[in-house]
């Protein structure tokens, strides 16, 4: 078998031909260019095509399949690659390598998404980068106000409600003294700001046109407590759920199983080893901690791993994000939706659930997806309004007149400035005059509210 292994580089590709039977090889230092390797590829006899798994690797497999060659990526980080005492590293000695290891069958294949796959994942991490970098201007504007002992409000009110006065201090850095440079940089600050804020909500619309056409994404979005961002993420990382055979699988490649250490009698589990899509993992303990508000199986699920301790809250977060993301798996693979009688089957599969928990499940609603939620309060005010209008148009004109009623009158009048008051009288005795106190007149508001209570 002649092998092909390329040693890939962002301008320069080391090539080794490597033939199993003779164990002899060459090398050719080629550029990475499309049309240099396809040359490359027609020109030899090749039976396999190995690379490591980089960017390039993409694009360069699919040429490489397109000409109907067999293609192998494999992964750097498997142990075959952990190399402590070599003297020499070089290309040539990398991709002889490569090769060596791909004829003894020693290297493990990575799943290569298709090109629209591969465009999907990165306009989902593309989200996040410009994201982060909204929360990093964000707060570098917090610090400029921070310094100079000005007050904004906290939260997002600083960028809704807050915003003017923040532009109350931007000034363009053209007229600004030597000391309120500040201000101009704000100004500045300012204009990116909005302008990625844009940019996002335009990616934002486009990942939900997306969600709307994917069934996928609107599958995981069944689960309790899971939204359009981390349903999005999961279906990005999983692509093809049928390449993995069960879901111990799913929590290595989310690198969420803790790490092992086994000498002689020592077995030790430390830590989550961290492998795999550092944003997916993050997204599923963000999902872990939202879903305890909405999911009463999540909940159920925190509280027994958990065990009312303060020191394993985080443990039993990590647990759970483990366990939505085999879920989601699940659902994928079944091509089925998130339904309350399958988990109450499921968890009575393992042991008694308690009746509390069941009877939560049982009463719980089918959880509906956004967009589906829209359309359907959309369509069920279309019909009110329809027959708001059919009512009003057959109820006769007469009744629809208001009749005059004869308005009630107050026992105690009242002006504008207020209620009259009485002059007190005098009486004469004797002869003398005398002044007797005037009667205290009703409170108008108290009439009234009497007035509104009869």
């Amino acid at each position: 078998m002649k092998i092909l292994a390329l040693d890939l580089g962002k301008f320069n590709t080391m090539c080794c031909f490597f033939d199993s039977k003779t164990r002899k090889h060459e090398f050719l230092n080629a550029t990475t260019d499309r049309n240099y390797l396809e040359t490359i590829f027609k020109k030899h006899k090749i039976d396999l095509v190995v690379m490591e798994a980089c960017g390039p690797s993409g694009w360069i497999n699919d040429l490489a399949q397109s000409l109907g060659l067999k293609t192998l990526v494999c992964s750097t980080n498997e142990d075959a690659w952990k190399w402590s005492n070599v003297k020499r590293k070089t290309d040539k000695d990398d991709a002889l390598k490569l090769a060596r290891m791909a004829a003894m069958n020693e290297l493990k294949a990575v799943h290569m998404p298709s090109e629209a796959h591969r465009e999907f994942r990165s306009l989902v991490k593309y989200r996040k980068t410009l994201d982060s970098r909204i929360n990093k201007m964000k707060c570098k504007i917090r610090a400029w106000f921070v310094n100079h002992g000005i007050s904004i409000d906290t939260g997002e009110k600083a960028w809704n409600t807050g915003r003017e006065r923040i532009n109350s201090f931007r000034k363009p850095l053209t007229d600004c003294q030597p000391h309120e440079f500040w201000k101009g940089e704000l100004d500045l600050e300012l204009n990116q700001l909005d302008s990625l804020t844009t940019i996002l909500d335009g990616v934002v619309k486009k990942l939900e046109s997306i969600g709307k056409t994917d069934p996928r994404i609107a599958r995981v979005q069944t689960i309790p407590g899971v939204g359009p961002r981390t349903a999005e993420i999961l279906v990005a990382c999983i692509d093809d759920a049928k390449r993995f055979e069960n879901g111990r699988q799913v929590s290595q490649y989310f690198g969420l199983v803790p790490r092992q250490y086994q000498s002689g009698e020592t077995d030790r589990n430390g830590r989550i080893t961290k492998r795999g899509n550092p944003l997916a993992r993050t997204i599923l303990v963000e999902c872990a901690w939202s879903s305890l508000r909405y999911n009463p199986w999540a909940k159920h699920v925190y509280d027994r791993i958990c065990g009312k301790q303060k020191t394993r809250k985080k443990k039993a977060a990590i647990a759970l994000a483990r366990k939505i993301a085999v879920l989601a798996w699940a659902l994928l693979r079944d091509e089925k939706d998130w339904e309350p009688k399958r988990m109450i089957e499921v968890t009575e599969s393992y042991g008694r659930i308690p009746l509390g928990l069941k009877e939560k499940l049982l009463e719980m609603p089918k959880k509906e997806c956004r967009h589906k939620r829209k359309n359907r309060r959309v369509s069920e005010e279309r019909v009110a309004k329809r027959a708001a209008a059919e009512q009003a148009a057959q109820t006769p004109k007469s009744t629809l007149q208001p009749t005059k009623s004869t308005p009630k009158r107050s026992p105690v009048r009242s002006s504008a400035a207020g209620p009259a008051k009485r002059k007190p009288t005098t009486t004469t005795t004797k002869g003398k005059p005398t002044k007797t106190k005037a009667k205290p007149t009703a409170n108008p508001r108290r009439i009234r509210k009497l007035e509104t209570a009869g």
